[in-house]
């Protein structure tokens, strides 16, 4: 019985089901047979969730049978669909890529990419006649390559991205002509009707907010024959993406199809709930100024990219011809990285991802670092840095070899590193291991190289993105600073110009938050990030952690201020570390982290102490805030806050007690 049980199950799903017989409704997804891949999971709230917050993800959902969608004349049959959806993004006014309701002849969309290809054509099949493919996109990202109206339209794909017909996301209300927007990314659910009359050969396209009546008049309507794009079986569902910063949820809340009828309409009060509806919290995040700000400059960058005309094209103007030794020819680095395969991806994060590479004259070991480039207004002064960054030498430091312009696309190219990036060794299940000795080394190491950029070379370079996925381990595991990207440049003794906030969360610092101007002091703050993540082997912060453990910092100062600081080392270590060393580590990091650019040491001073030429510092004036270390008001604050705020002499004031 069983056997023939598993048979017939067998059956249904190969078999195409015949359109006379075909319709079903889906008020959530609970007992839904649906074939997913790539991120789409049913929750256990009913919800079919086709991508989370992952970066550059792409989630498929399909009916698991094959469908019937011709007659014998082969013809296509009449067809309609309603579903209703919701895309939630973190960010009020930003979102990643869209969304699609798709006819296919194959389930998966075996080949297809992320990004700006919605997960249903590549950069080689995008266009062909042979996809078969009819898609109604809800795009949330402005590709101009694809000829896109705006970053929140609707449009209907024949085989292709550029749309055969496309509009602004709304609907026209019932009893009167007038166009209402509709946010696609708003969070809130919206239904959807694709509906195609076979006789008529015509396709429409309708929204509306959840609640409201299907609008008399659809927001697309194109008349077009898919009797020669639509195979004899053909296979019905959903995909989506995420891009490579910005990230949305997608979800689908119900679905009706049905063939040569009208879809039957989803009964709203069973629809499963979003989890915007359940917990505020989950939706909202942290305001991040500095994400938001650099997330929409590159953004604006990806509005204006064009479709490259030739396979190895690059930007080169005749200013560039003067930095030539630095500059990399595009196919070389192609060859190198093997065409930027994933299998060659060694990273990757909010500025880029990295690929090792094998330079195919010189035979030299790289690491291709590919970032969108701010825009051709200061480009040339950007370069002209690059270059020069390229003149860096230190032992401690990875070599910036140069860079290649191409397309909307900064390819800088370094030294490759064989260990690897120190996070890798902090965090989940490394390949290499540190031991203390190993941790306090390369500590000592990227202090010295900091030194090199703060005060020692021609002009003071301020690194602004000073953490552990930035210190690269090279083959005898010592400790060097790389990725030089948003590092900026100024004479000695000069104000920095920078007043653009980049960088990472958990590593800024609280003036350059406010101001956007980046100075050693800043690069100091983010080291003391730095040294309290390798001595507790955990990130400055941590979302998931207990109340009182999601900011590192607030948390290496509570187990200080109770006399237990040894309670914040990193339980990977066990017992085998020397007690003076992390003690020491752990309160230079909250020393750098006080909220007082003045009260900070300077790289040459933390050098001293993690030598052991200087007194090990003292932190007993400090305790912690929202934004960091402020002052106490404890006995003798009043003298030391009216002090001439000299780093010198606020540092002795600093180091003179102990605990």
């Amino acid at each position: 019985m069983a056997f023939k049980i598993a048979l017939l199950m067998m059956y249904f799903l190969v078999c195409p089901v015949t359109s006379e017989e075909l319709g079903f409704k889906y008020n959530g997804f609970w007992l839904a047979n649906m074939n997913l891949d790539g991120l789409a999971v049913i929750t256990s709230g009913g919800l079919l969730k086709l991508t989370d917050t992952t970066k550059q993800g792409q989630g498929h959902a399909f009916y698991p049978s094959p469908i019937n969608f011709k007659n014998s004349n082969g013809s296509a049959y009449s067809f309609s669909t309603c579903f209703v959806f919701a895309i939630e993004s973190r960010y009020r006014e930003l979102s990643g890529e869209g969304m699609a309701f798709v006819i296919a002849p194959t389930r998966g969309l075996q080949g297809a990419l992320p990004n700006e290809f919605l997960g249903l054509f590549n950069e080689t099949n995008n266009g062909n006649s042979s996809n078969h493919v009819f898609a109604v996109e809800l795009d949330t990202i402005k590709n101009t390559e694809f000829g896109d109206i705006n970053f929140n339209h609707v449009g209907i794909d024949i085989n292709g991205l550029e749309s055969k017909v496309s509009k602004p996301a709304g609907y026209y209300a019932n009893g009167n002509s007038v166009f209402h927007d509709l946010t696609l990314f708003c969070g809130k659910p919206i239904q959807v009707w694709v509906e195609y009359d076979g006789l008529a050969k015509k396709i429409s396209v309708t929204l509306a907010p959840l609640k409201a009546n299907k609008p008399n008049t659809p927001l697309l309507s194109l008349s077009y024959d898919l009797s020669p794009i639509l195979k004899q079986t053909m296979y019905v569902g959903f995909t989506s993406t995420t891009g490579p910063v910005l990230s949305s949820s997608h979800y689908v809340m119900g679905w009706s199809f049905r063939m040569n009828g009208i879809a039957e309409g989803l009964d709203i009060s069973r629809l499963p709930k979003l989890p915007s509806e359940k917990s505020k919290f989950l939706t909202i995040g942290l305001p991040i100024i500095s994400s938001v700000i650099l997330l929409t400059a590159i953004l604006a960058v990806t509005y204006y990219m064009k479709w490259m005309k030739k396979k190895y094209a690059e930007e080169l103007e005749d200013w560039e011809l003067e930095y030539g030794p630095h500059r990399f020819k595009y196919k070389d680095l192609y060859i190198a990285t093997k065409g930027f395969r994933d299998k060659e991806l060694l990273g990757s994060g909010g500025f880029g991802r990295v690929y090792r590479g094998l330079l195919p004259t010189s035979k030299i070991q790289v690491a291709v670092k590919r970032v969108s480039h701010e825009s051709r207004q200061g480009m040339r002064e950007f370069v002209a840095e690059i270059a020069s960054l390229g003149r860096l030498r230190h032992r401690n430091l990875v070599p910036l070899l140069g860079y290649c312009r191409r397309k909307g696309e900064l390819l800088l190219v370094y030294e490759n590193m064989p260990n690897g990036s120190l996070d890798k060794c902090l965090y989940g299940q490394p390949n290499i291991s540190l031991n203390w000795d190993q941790r306090f080394h390369v500590i000592k190491g990227v202090a010295s190289g900091l030194i090199y950029l703060h005060e020692e070379w021609e002009q003071a370079v301020v690194h602004r993105d000073v953490k552990a996925s930035n210190v690269l381990l090279d083959g005898e595991l010592n400790g060097r600073l790389g990725d030089f990207g948003l590092a900026r440049l100024y004479d000695h003794g000069s104000d920095p110009r920078t007043t653009r906030v980049v960088g990472t969360l958990g590593y800024l610092a609280p003036e350059h938050a406010r101001s956007g101007k980046a100075s050693t002091s800043t690069d100091v703050y983010a080291f003391g990030a730095f040294l309290l993540e390798v001595g507790c082997g955990r990130r400055p912060i941590e979302p998931r952690a207990p109340t009182e453990e999601i900011v590192m910092v607030n948390w290496v100062f509570s187990n200080w201020s109770r006399g237990e600081i040894l309670q914040a080392i990193d339980p990977k270590l066990g017992y085998d570390y020397v007690k003076e060393e992390v003690e020491l580590v752990l309160k230079l990091g909250l020393l750098c982290s006080h909220s007082e650019a003045v009260a900070r040491p300077n790289m040459r001073q933390i050098l001293l102490y993690l030598e052991g030429a200087a007194a090990p510092p003292d932190i007993s004036s400090l305790r912690i805030s929202a934004t960091g270390l402020t002052f106490a008001h404890a006995e003798g604050f009043d003298d030391f806050n009216n002090s001439d705020g000299n780093s010198s002499s606020v540092a002795a004031s600093l180091l003179s007690g102990g605990r």
